[in-house]
């Protein structure tokens, strides 16, 4: 097989291998080169879709459903390792190798990853003007305009470095974080009740209500432009090519990424927590819109501290979420049909595309429109989530190519056994829309 470089270019090569690995140190001094990556992935597991699976859940059926959001984090955890894996021991992103293995799929694989992005985008947009809306008092029509703003945030982080971009979005993360915290708090859950509810719960599978949540908690959590994503931007790191190398590389992304998205686990947690201790605890069991929670907190905890909080963290979600996004977009245009296009034009196109939408329903029906608008996009995500997760297992699988860095066979079997699981729920969520 020809060197990787005389058969495509490499992924995001503005950044590709643009971050220092230090040759010598100890363990931590080497860990904190890698770490970065993992707090992009981690974003598109608490972005608005998440928010609203986890406020039905956790208003509806208190803290029950918090051992789905475990069992989807520890998916996600699993599906991430491999992406890192697969990028550093093929030295390719997810996009170039369907390209490469799969020529002929290639523009339909790479229509479905832009629906995907577009679907991920609309939900970035439609988050950041409610937020808007609930801390400035902003039209939610003008603010799905004024989030075309963001694109010069995300050209003059892109111009700065690889460092600047997991700088601001673990900044945001971080922050978003202490923001849950002290909601938690002045929530005051039952916390025996919180920790029973990681126990999984025979009521999830017979009661309808609760399996249909938590499909949708399920389905939020995973999203395909995370696999295109990781499998790029963790080639930024320039380790040793040789297999020690490689093998200390994957070690050290896979312990990133880990920790980025056990922390997200912390976040969308909270959120079911906040849910489950202000809204069910008080008998209010149907809240799932976004603005719907914001107006309750204030009187039900008699304070508006909470709610404050509450709008400033799903501010900071959307504008996270806006920096990986555009870097998805980007990786599966150059990967699938290597066609290049500056980073700011790719993401005005993508926006301006979720936006006609947006604006549309907006006007039409306003706030549940919107609501709306969220879930649709959350069942596309799920729906084309497949089309990037077999791939995946179909390359982490081939030992051929990866040779001494392929994962264990239990890793391998664990993956086929999440991929089956999410064909499954598409095959029922298509079932239950066409019945």
């Amino acid at each position: 097989m020809p060197p990787p470089d005389t058969v495509t270019p490499p992924s995001l090569p503005e950044v590709h291998r643009s971050v220092a690995v230090p040759p010598g140190g100890g363990t931590l001094r080497r860990l904190m080169a890698f770490m970065g990556p993992g707090f992009l992935v981690a974003v598109g597991y608490m972005d608005p879709g998440n928010w609203a699976t986890a406020l039905a859940g956790g208003s509806a059926f208190g803290y029950t459903l918090l051992s789905v959001a475990l069992l989807s984090s520890l998916m996600a955890m699993l599906l991430q390792a491999h992406c890192a894996r697969l990028g550093v021991a093929t030295g390719r992103d997810l996009a170039q190798l369907c390209r490469e293995r799969f020529p002929r799929a290639a523009i339909p694989l790479w229509l479905l990853a832009e629906i995907a992005i577009c679907a991920t985008d609309l939900a970035e947009l439609i988050g950041t003007a409610i937020a808007l809306e609930l801390l400035f008092g902003i039209p939610l029509i003008y603010g799905v305009g004024l989030t075309v703003l963001d694109t010069f945030l995300i050209l003059w982080l892109q111009h700065k470095g690889m460092r600047w971009l997991e700088a601001l979005v673990a900044g945001f993360i971080l922050m978003i974080f202490g923001c849950f915290a002290v909601q938690t708090a002045l929530a005051h859950p039952v916390w025996g009740e919180v920790l029973m509810g990681y126990v999984p719960s025979a009521t999830i599978v017979t009661d309808r209500r609760q399996l249909y949540i938590a499909m949708g908690i399920i389905g939020a959590t995973v999203m395909p432009h995370n696999l295109y994503l990781h499998t790029a931007i963790v080639q930024s790191r320039a380790w040793r090519q040789d297999m020690a190398g490689k093998k200390e590389a994957i070690r050290f992304a896979i312990t990133d990424s880990t920790i980025a998205l056990c922390l997200a686990l912390l976040i969308n947690s909270a959120i079911l927590i906040t849910a489950a201790a202000i809204f069910h605890a008080n008998g209010n069991t149907e809240v799932a819109e976004i603005g719907d929670a914001y107006r309750l907190m204030a009187p039900l905890l008699g304070s508006d501290l909470a709610a404050k909080l509450f709008a400033i963290a799903l501010l900071l979600c959307g504008l996270n979420a806006t920096v990986t996004a555009t870097l998805a977009g980007q990786i599966v245009m150059e990967g699938f049909i290597r066609f290049r296009i500056p980073p700011v034009l790719r993401r005005l196109v993508t926006r301006l595309i979720a936006i006609i939408p947006a604006v549309g329903v907006t006007y039409l029906y306003g706030e549940s429109g919107t609501a709306h608008l969220l879930i649709l996009s959350q069942v596309m995500l799920s729906l084309q989530l497949p089309f990037a997760v077999i791939p995946l297992m179909l390359f982490i699988q081939d030992k051929v190519r990866l040779g001494p860095l392929a994962p264990p066979g239990w890793q391998v079997k664990a993956g086929w056994a999440i991929a089956a699981l999410i064909v499954a729920l598409n095959v029922k969520l298509l079932s239950d829309l066409v019945l």
